[in-house]
């Protein structure tokens, strides 16, 4: 079987090669990802709590779900299929916007990303993939906001950068607002 690779970029998302997924973890290269959060209509979002036997991160809690889109294929398309494969949905996603974040992680792992942040609306209930995710739940921006702020050791790195900036978004744009 073949070992999957990620987009190498620069830092205007131009693509300039591959390279095998752990050997980019653990040199630090930037390559494309994306993270996907889904939204009920309670305006809740979905966070997982990541498989403790995950390559890094394992047991955090994190955004609805995460990865890297495969070569010839969309960030877009990547988040779509992600968020099928992992939580077992599918719902209609939009671009919120993108940000480049480097983190040392555990097992001398280096994320060093260029991520595309994707907005959906769902409340179907998630059906895990158990190698990917251990829990779930839907939980307020304001209750998500305090445990990122009281309890960062239980969230991903990504998660902890990313989050304001959403709500920023979410704020702008009233994307979170009850829908149905």
């Amino acid at each position: 079987m073949l070992k999957e690779k990620v987009i190498l970029v620069d830092p205007n998302d131009n693509e300039i090669g591959t390279m095998e997924k752990m050997e980019a973890h653990r040199k630090g290269e930037l390559h494309r990802a994306f993270s996907v959060f889904i939204f009920n209509s309670n305006g809740e979002i979905l966070i997982q709590k990541r498989s403790s036997e995950k390559y890094h991160s394992g047991g955090l809690w994190s955004n609805t779900c995460c990865s890297h889109p495969r070569k010839g294929e969309s960030a877009m398309e990547g988040a779509t299929r992600r968020l099928y494969e992992e939580m077992g949905m599918k719902a209609k996603l939009s671009h919120a916007f993108s940000f480049q974040y480097k983190a040392h992680l555990d097992h001398d792992l280096i994320e060093n990303e260029l991520d595309h942040v994707f907005i959906g609306y769902s409340n179907e209930l998630p059906a895990l993939n158990p190698l990917e995710v251990e829990s779930y739940c839907y939980v307020s921006p304001e209750l998500l906001s305090m445990g990122l702020e009281k309890h960062k050791e239980e969230y991903t790195e990504w998660l902890k950068i990313c989050f304001d900036q959403l709500m920023n978004h979410l704020n702008k744009n009233l994307h979170y607002e009850k829908v149905g």
